[in-house]
């Protein structure tokens, strides 16, 4: 069964860095599109980062870009999520996704599997 598992949230003052990682699995791992959404409290669920199965292609949203970066190791079947200068209003559960199709995606509608979520909160 394709389970994503998330790790790496915490607590972290503004201003600072931290990385989140999501170990996917299947053997078709490599072919697999990845993505990054966040649900903070009381709102809906939001579209953060996507990576293509290759690694090739990459796609942000616009209250990240510029600050998050997404990354792939498929040798180890890892997508990480790099977060720098964040804010409070990145408090969220981060949730980690798995496509069977290798081209990005910014819709939830095409990610097949889903993680249980790692909460990053964001102290001001």
């Amino acid at each position: 069964q394709v389970q994503p598992v998330e790790f790496g949230g915490g607590l972290v003052q503004a201003g600072a860095s931290l990385r989140i990682s999501c170990r996917g699995s299947g053997f078709a791992f490599g072919r697999n599109a990845m993505g990054w959404f966040r649900q903070a409290p009381g709102k809906e669920r939001e579209y953060v980062a996507t990576i293509a199965g290759s690694g090739g292609s990459v796609d942000y949203a616009d209250s990240v870009k510029g600050r998050f970066t997404i990354s792939r190791d498929n040798s180890e079947k890892m997508v990480y999520l790099q977060m720098y200068r964040l804010e409070p209003e990145d408090t969220a559960v981060y949730y980690c996704a798995q496509s069977v199709k290798p081209y990005t995606s910014t819709r939830p509608g095409d990610y097949d599997y889903w993680g249980q979520g790692t909460q990053v909160t964001v102290s001001s």
